[in-house]
């Protein structure tokens, strides 16, 4: 080959291309240098931009898997606490539930111990009345005649003794208790007793007489109906 192709094909080959032919008779050719350093630099910075779109594109991902996590983290906290408050509601609801029918046993107790016919305390209360009203008892125990019942432990006469048993089919019921009035020194056993009426479903009064434990001693009938 000639010298100025050889040499004009080793530029080609390096990156140079011929600008154009010289003027007059000059044959020589001018090469200028390709833009070969521009296109690898142009490729590296598409390349790098590729690069941080993708690992923004992880980066978002993992940002939206984060989230996505702590929501499902959050809801089932919620949930968790909803749980939670509804046994703790049902709870109360139960206490609440207990307390009332409590409170209902001790008012029906109450009510059948102070306004049932058929309770040893109404029983003892109509029988002490008519004590008090019977002019025998008060001219032995004089007025202000008041009743109690067996002693207890700490010496409180409250207690009313009573026995219920069936006879006949029918249910009875036999009451001692104690009187005295102004009269020093006087005092007298009451003994009661009631049969249950099957009509009325009530308990009546079988009799009702006072034993006085003092000189001159002797029973007072206050009412018999056997």
């Amino acid at each position: 080959l000639p010298a100025s192709l050889g040499r004009g094909w080793l530029l080609a080959t390096r990156g140079w291309a011929p600008l154009g032919s010289g003027t007059g008779s000059c044959s020589c050719l001018r090469w200028r240098r390709q833009p070969t350093l521009l296109l690898r630099v142009a490729r590296q910075s598409i390349g790098t931009r590729a690069g941080g779109l993708k690992a923004a594109k992880r980066g978002g991902d993992s940002k939206d898997v984060s989230v996505q996590r702590a929501l499902n983290e959050e809801t089932l906290v919620s949930a968790a606490q909803k749980v939670k408050e509804a046994g703790r509601d049902f709870t109360y609801f139960i206490v609440v539930l207990v307390g009332i029918g409590v409170t209902g046993g001790l008012f029906y107790v109450i009510f059948k111990e102070l306004f049932s016919s058929s309770s040893p305390n109404k029983i003892y209360g109509d029988a002490l009345e008519k004590c008090r009203s019977h002019p025998e008892i008060i001219a032995v125990f004089g007025d202000s005649i008041k009743g109690y019942g067996e002693a207890t432990r700490r010496g409180r006469r409250q207690h009313v003794s009573h026995i219920e048993y069936v006879k006949d089919g029918l249910k009875h019921m036999r009451l001692k208790f104690y009187i005295e009035g102004t009269e020093s020194g006087k005092q007298g056993t009451v003994h009661v007793e009631v049969k249950e009426n099957l009509e009325t479903g009530r308990f009546e009064v079988r009799y009702i007489f006072v034993d006085v434990e003092t000189y001159p001693r002797r029973t007072i009938v206050i009412e018999d109906n056997r």
